[in-house]
């Protein structure tokens, strides 16, 4: 895989458009699910953003590998390693519940039968909880690629 582009590592670059991406995939998925408005305006907003993070994460902790293997072995570093390897299956939550969120809606708009209340609800739920373990993982994450990046500065 690139590791480095014009002399730098990918991982500080690419890391950018993961940390805006994947919040605001977070922020639109739990805005559709608890506010129908804005589920009608977004459309297949949230949707095209949490498949843009299912694409994003594997990208940056890639990099991110990359980028481990080129340093000394430091304590923070793998921390941030281990937390970062958590994000893609809270991501593939979230994705799950913004595709549920956009298929019943699409679906309700059509004019077909409505949904079973059971399936709503548990569409749902696996929004909510997609955005809210997406977050928390993300700001975990960060917290910890901070701390690894700027432990020796002082």
């Amino acid at each position: 895989m690139l590791d480095t582009i014009f002399g730098l590592p990918l991982h500080p670059l690419i890391v950018h458009a993961t940390t805006v991406v994947v919040p605001t995939a977070a922020l639109a998925v739990l805005l559709a699910a608890v506010w129908p408005r804005f589920r009608r305006w977004a459309g297949w907003g949230p949707l095209a953003l949490s498949l843009v993070s299912i694409v994003l994460v594997p990208l940056t902790t890639q990099s991110g590998e990359s980028l481990e293997h080129r340093l000394p072995r430091s304590g923070l570093i793998q921390r941030h390693a281990e937390l970062a390897d958590g994000l893609l299956p809270w991501v593939i939550v979230l994705a799950v519940g913004a595709a549920g969120l956009f298929w019943g809606h699409r679906r309700g708009r059509s004019g077909t039968s409505t949904l079973p209340r059971w399936l709503v609800a548990l569409t749902l739920v696996i929004a909510l909880v997609g955005a809210i373990g997406t977050t928390v993982q993300v700001v975990l994450i960060g917290h910890s690629g901070a701390e690894a990046a700027w432990s020796s500065t002082g």
